[in-house]
């Protein structure tokens, strides 16, 4: 049993064979690259059809989360300045099994994450293409599963219908690919295999771009708004309110608000590729964040003010949407915001798919993964072999999934990984000062962790009463599965304050660990399902490669 949480010690970890050309700013821009993309262009629509203009206090709730979260990435970046992210730091603080777990689950963020971004990048696309008069056909612009989705539930989405009933036939298969999809996940690859330098070239210039276009959508935007679309009819009451689908139906929308924050985790892996990952990384990573929750803010408030949110049911393409004839009808507006949105989901796409490469880099050199994975191109200094599968890993199931799916099952990895990263800096020893790098600020938890705890849920229980008086109803078959989640959030979270006040706990990263794990209450029963089952794949590699080829196995171990 030792074995399986053995930790392995970074101090003297010998410096990577990886170029060191990072500065602050790059960190900044590779950031928003990273979060300002699918999250902004794409789900954002879906979480505004869930959630209604209320969805504006799960972002927030969500920035809140990732603000306390990157410090404990942040922490764990000027401790261990190497690849591997949330994998490395697991791996310093709960051992190998729970590294293992992570690693696995942060393939689920990376590059199944790319896969719906990839599927975004290629609806905007074809978007962009028609209004130039170009027409691809639809069942080489969809993915198979989306179509056959669409007829199954007779959706009212005419384009993935028609793709569906044109589609050619071979036997009884029709051939549906999007083929846009497959096409830039190819370019992807490619650009990141050439090098760092290229890869951050290209991201700047593009990230300039954007940012001058949202800033844009926002300022244009604003003179269109209606305040009285923030306070739509409630759907049971039909009293004007900022939740028109509940407080469930708000945080039903968790995995389209949570993927818009996706990303800035990412830059960890970059440790090896920054001239000081001590302080650059983390003034970058925090920089980042900081801005985009800024900007999410705003421009959840412009979309939401414009247009009803019942209209943004199946819409993929928002920020264009809302200037379409029938909403402001600024023909210019949508031509501008459809090419931006290619670019700005291509820089997500180009940090995600630099991401993976690196973690695997990771496993490999703790024996945990083949050595091939390990293996650095000689002039490109990259890691080759681990980017070719990446792009691999990412295309072929383009071919089969669909977005819905993947949302979800991105979304639930990635907090799970930022659950165990406030954890682990919990169990962290105290260090000792040094100037010029990032030092996670000491609260003591022992009385403000259980005071702020249960005076926010005092606060919850007043806003809202009425879901609280039926908390313990788990029949219900809207809110059941939410209500279940809440109670046991609530246990987990008196178990925390009771080990804050014995152990005189962090306050940081005790408001990052509870943040993530309210986070999670919105996941359905199917979510952790596919989750669980992606772990057990997981743990039966772990079991049959890894842990009898971990390094460790030759060396001392706790």
């Amino acid at each position: 049993m030792n074995k399986l949480f053995r930790r392995k010690h970074y101090a003297d970890a010998k410096p990577g064979q990886l170029k060191r050309v990072l500065g602050t700013w790059d960190i900044v821009f590779f950031g928003i690259a990273a979060i300002i993309g699918a999250g902004s262009f794409s789900s954002l629509g879906e979480a505004v059809f869930r959630g209604g203009p209320g969805v504006i206090v799960l972002y927030m709730i969500c920035g809140f989360a990732c603000c306390f979260t990157a410090l404990c990435y942040a922490e764990f970046a000027s401790r261990i300045p190497t690849a591997g992210s949330a994998y490395t730091y697991a791996y310093a603080s709960f051992g190998e099994v729970i590294a293992w777990i992570i690693g696995w689950a942060l393939i689920m963020e990376y590059s199944f994450g790319n896969i719906y971004v990839a599927f975004s990048w290629s609806d905007y696309f074809t978007s962009f293409l028609g209004r130039l008069g170009i027409h691809i056909p639809d069942y080489l612009s969809v993915s198979y599963m989306e179509a056959k989705k669409a007829v199954l539930n007779n959706s009212i989405n005419s384009r993935l219908v028609n793709a569906w009933h044109t589609a050619p036939i071979i036997g009884s298969l029709r051939i549906i690919v999007n083929i846009p999809a497959l096409l830039i996940n190819l370019f992807i690859t490619w650009l990141v295999y050439q090098g760092i330098r290229e890869s951050k070239n290209f991201n700047n210039f593009f990230v300039l771009l954007k940012l001058f276009v949202i800033l844009l959508v926002i300022a244009v935007g604003v003179a269109y708004v209606n305040t009285d679309n923030w306070f739509p009819p409630s759907a049971t009451t039909g009293e004007p309110t900022l939740m028109p689908t509940g407080f469930a139906g708000v945080m039903s929308a968790v995995s389209g608000v949570f993927f818009a924050y996706i990303g800035f985790d990412a830059l960890s892996v970059l440790s090896e590729e920054t001239k000081n990952p001590q302080r650059d990384l983390p003034r970058g990573m925090l920089i980042a964040l900081a801005l985009c929750t800024v900007i999410y803010i705003f421009l959840t408030l412009v979309l939401t003010g414009m247009v009803d949110y019942r209209r943004f049911d199946g819409v993929g393409d928002p920020l264009s949407f809302i200037f379409e004839k029938s909403n402001a009808n600024i023909a210019w507006m949508e031509f501008v915001v459809s090419l931006a949105a290619i670019v700005a989901i291509t820089t997500v796409l180009l940090v995600f798919q630099m991401g993976q490469p690196r973690i695997w880099m990771a496993m490999s050199r703790d024996g945990l993964l083949p050595k091939k994975f390990q293996k650095v191109h000689p002039q490109r200094r990259t890691p080759s072999f681990a980017t070719i599968v990446t792009g691999i890993v990412v295309g072929v199931p383009i071919l089969f999934t669909d977005k819905s799916f993947i949302l979800d099952f991105t979304s639930i990895g990635t907090i799970f990984a930022f659950v165990l990263v406030c954890g682990g800096v919990l169990m962290l020893p105290r260090k000792e000062k040094i100037k010029g790098r990032f030092h996670l600020p000491y609260f003591n938890g022992k009385y403000s962790f259980p005071i702020l705890f249960i005076g926010g849920l005092t606060f919850f229980l007043f806003w809202q009463p009425e879901f609280f008086q039926n908390l313990m109803d788990w029949s219900d078959p809207n809110e059941g599965e939410f209500r279940t989640a809440i109670f046991f959030f609530i246990v987990i979270s008196l178990i925390l304050c009771v080990l804050a006040f014995i152990k005189n706990l962090s306050l940081i990263p005790l408001i990052g660990l509870t943040s993530c794990l309210y986070l999670l209450t919105g996941m359905s029963h199917e979510n952790w399902f596919w989750f669980g089952l992606w772990l057990v794949i997981g743990l039966v590699i772990y079991f049959a490669y890894g842990y009898r080829k971990s390094k460790l196995n030759k060396s001392v171990v706790e």
